[in-house]
C-alpha cells in the first residue's frame, strides 16, 4: 500500500484515525503497532514475520544492554554486538546474498546460488532505525523502552516505515510515552501531507515521465541536449518523489501526535556537494555521521585517516542503497569529490560567484543521478557518453519537443525546489487568506485524486531500498 493511492487515501488512513480517536489514549501505541503490522503486510504478509523477530530481538537485546551497561560494561558490549550482527546478518542475507552469489559465479566460484528472494520492502530503512536503539542505550543518549508494544509502534510506524526519514528511537522517546494530540498540530500534518502528495502525483509522476520516455530512445534520436534534459528531469523525479514521501510521513506522523525531524531542505539550491549532502535524505547522512563516521575517529586523527573514513563511509552508503555495483560506484563518485572539497576545493567555492558553484554542484549531481538511475553499469556509460556527445548531434527535434511540450512543468519543478514557493505560500499565514487555506488544500487533494485516477501504479523510488 503506498500513500499516493486511492485505498490508502479514502479507506485505511481515514479508518485508522478514527480508530486511532476513538480508543483511550493508553491504548494508542497498540493501535498504531496493529495497524502499521497491517500496512506493511499488505503487501508482503510473510515478511511482517522478519519484521516481529526484529523487533522482539532488538526490544529484548535492548533491555540486557540497558541492564548491564553501568555494573558490567563488557558484558554490555557483548550484547551490542551480538544485536548489530543480528540486524546486519538479516539485512546481508535479504539484500547482499544474491549479489555475492552472482558476483562469485562470475568468478567461476559456484558453490553457493542466488536465492531470488524477494526484497523486503523497506528493510534497509527500518534495520538502520532499529539498530540506532540499542547503539544509543550501550552509549547513555537514551533510556530503554519497558513496554513491548510502544517499542514495536516505533519499528513499525507506518508513516515512516517504507522509506524514511530514518527516525532514531531517542529522538521521539518521549512523544512514544507521553505526547498530546492537538488539532493545531494535525491540522500542519494535513497540509504537510497534501504538500508532500502533490510533489509526488503531480511533479515526481510527470517528470518521471519525460525521463521514462528519453530512456526509451534510440542512441540515433538522442542529442546531447535531450541527454541533459533527460536526466534532469530525472534528477526532479527522485526529489520529489522522496522528499514528498517524506513530507507526507513528517505530516502524518504530525496527524498521530509526532514530530519527526526535516529530511530535505532543498538540496537543489546547494553551492557544494559538502552543501547539498547537509541538505539532502539528511537522516541518512545523520546515521552514518553518528554510528560510522565519528565511531572511526572522523576528523580527529588528521587528514589521512579522515580521508580513510570518508571513502568507508561512503563506499557503505552507496551499498546501502542497492546490491548493485553502480550504486558502489555512486558512493564512490561522492566519496571522493567530497574529499576533494575538504582538502582544498571548498576555500575556492567560498570565494567563487555563487553561480558557478551551483552550477558545479548541479553538473556533479547530475552525473552522479546518471550512475543511481541504472543498474546496469553499460547502459549508465552509454548515458553518459550521450551527455558529453558521444552521438555527433548537439540539438535535434526530439529536444525541441520535450522543451516545446514540458517547459511548463520544467519551470514548476525549477521553482518548487527551491524555498520561493514556501516563502510566497506564508501569504496564508499572515492575512486573511489563511481563511482559504483549508479550501485550497481540498482542491489540491482533489485534484491528485484525479491525476491517481488516471495513472498506472507507479510507487515511490525509495521503496526499493
Amino acid at each position: 500500500m503506498v500513500f499516493s493511492s486511492l485505498t490508502f487515501l479514502y479507506a485505511y488512513l481515514p479508518i485508522v484515525l478514527i480508530v486511532y480517536y476513538i480508543v483511550p489514549s493508553h491504548w494508542r501505541n497498540l493501535v498504531l503497532f496493529a495497524v502499521s503490522l497491517f500496512f506493511y503486510g499488505w503487501g508482503e504478509p510473510v515478511y511482517v514475520l522478519l519484521m516481529i523477530f526484529s523487533i522482539i530481538f532488538n526490544f529484548l537485546f535492548g533491555r540486557k544492554i540497558a541492564q548491564y551497561r553501568d555494573s558490567n560494561r563488557a558484558l554490555a558490549k557483548q550484547y551490542l554486538v551480538l544485536d548489530i550482527v543480528l540486524n546486519l546478518a538479516i539485512l546481508g542475507f535479504f539484500k547482499y546474498f544474491d549479489f555475492l552469489a552472482v558476483n562469485l559465479q562470475a568468478l567461476g566460484l559456484s558453490f553457493i546460488k542466488p536465492l531470488n528472494l524477494e526484497l523486503p520492502i523497506g528493510i534497509s530503512f527500518y534495520t538502520f532505525q532499529t539498530m540506532s536503539y540499542p547503539i544509543d542505550l550501550y552509549r547513555h543518549d537514551t533510556d530503554p523502552q519497558k513496554k513491548f508494544i510502544n517499542f514495536g509502534a516505533y519499528v513499525t510506524m507506518f508513516p515512516q516505515l517504507i522509506a524514511g526519514p530514518i527516525v532514531r528511537y531517542r529522538d521521539i522517546a518521549e512523544m512514544l510515552n507521553h505526547r498530546k494530540e492537538n488539532t493545531a498540530q494535525f491540522s500542519s500534518g494535513v497540509i504537510r501531507f497534501t504538500v508532500g502528495l502533490c510533489k509526488k502525483v503531480l511533479l515526481a509522476n510527470s517528470a518521471g515521465t519525460v525521463w521514462k520516455y528519453v530512456t526509451s530512445l534510440s542512441t540515433a534520436q538522442t542529442s546531447v541536449m535531450t541527454a541533459w534534459l533527460g536526466i534532469l528531469f530525472y534528477a526532479f523525479q527522485i526529489y520529489f518523489d522522496f522528499s514528498g514521501y517524506s513530507d507526507m510521513a513528517i505530516g502524518l506522523g504530525r496527524m498521530f501526535g509526532f514530530e519527526f525531524l526535516e529530511n530535505f531542505n532543498y538540496p537543489y539550491i546547494s553551492k557544494s556537494i559538502t552543501d547539498f549532502w547537509r541538505r539532502w535524505h539528511m537522516s541518512l547522512s545523520y546515521w552514518f555521521r553518528d554510528y560510522v563516521y565519528i565511531p572511526l575517529g572522523g576528523n580527529r586523527s588528521g587528514i589521512k585517516r579522515q580521508i580513510i573514513n570518508i571513502l568507508i563511509v561512503w563506499l557503505l552508503t552507496g551499498f546501502w542503497h542497492g546490491a548493485s555495483w553502480n550504486f558502489v560506484l555512486w558512493g564512490l563518485l561522492y566519496g571522493i569529490v567530497l574529499i576533494i572539497e575538504k582538502v582544498f576545493l571548498l576555500k575556492y567555492l567560498e570565494k567563487a560567484p555563487a553561480w558557478i558553484c551551483h552550477f558545479y554542484t548541479m553538473f556533479i549531481v547530475l552525473l552522479a543521478w546518471v550512475l543511481f538511475a541504472f543498474t546496469d553499469l553499460t547502459q549508465a556509460l552509454q548515458y553518459l557518453s550521450m551527455l558529453f556527445g558521444s552521438t555527433g548531434i548537439f540539438l535535434n527535434q526530439t529536444a525541441l519537443f520535450i522543451l516545446r511540450d514540458h517547459a511548463a512543468l520544467l519551470i514548476i519543478c525549477i521553482i518548487a525546489s527551491t524555498p520561493i514557493a514556501k516563502t510566497k505560500l506564508n501569504i496564508f499565514k499572515t492575512t486573511n487568506l489563511k481563511y482559504l487555506q483549508p479550501v485550497m488544500v481540498a482542491c489540491l487533494l482533489l485534484l491528485c485524486t484525479a491525476f491517481i485516477v488516471d495513472a498506472t501504479y507507479n510507487p515511490f523510488l525509495y521503496f526499493r531500498f
